[in-house]
């Protein structure tokens, strides 16, 4: 079913999802394959920016406490790579402390969603702020 609402959208974007829980990255494959998005999951740093770089995704959704190459690592690869410095990089993590979100911004990132209970809806909007998905896609009326 998921698949025939991506057939009729003119063309569905790929998100590289990089988050080394699988529990985690089950419920964010889920929520944004609803919205007709295509999902690349890597479970950790090394393996993200190797997939980063073989599928040139429309965005990166980075983890920061990950075993091997954290996240902030990651990002700093990526935007050291000329083929995909410019794929935007969303942070989803439970980090909070100033200087590792400071480093992430300085890194690159473009936003940083702390995980709590409203992380899916604050994702979801800012996909949409980045022209991801469409308002609609966010299940809010208007």
């Amino acid at each position: 079913m998921i698949k025939e609402k991506t057939k009729n959208r003119k063309a569905s974007k790929t998100i590289l999802l990089v988050e080394d829980s699988p529990v985690q990255a089950f419920a964010i494959i889920q929520l944004l394959e609803e919205r007709g998005l295509n999902i690349l999951c890597a479970p950790d740093g090394t393996t993200g920016v190797a997939l980063a770089k073989k599928s040139n995704p429309d965005l990166i959704i980075l983890d920061i406490q990950m075993p091997g190459m954290d996240g902030l690592e990651a990002c700093h690869i990526i935007k050291q790579d000329p083929a995909i410095k410019d794929v935007p990089i969303i942070f989803l993590t439970a980090i909070s402390e100033p200087d590792a979100l400071r480093k992430g911004i300085v890194e690159g990132a473009v936003d940083f969603i702390p995980k709590d209970a409203f992380s899916d809806m604050v994702l979801l909007k800012t996909l949409e702020q980045l022209n991801i998905i469409s308002g609609d896609e966010t299940g809010e009326t208007r």
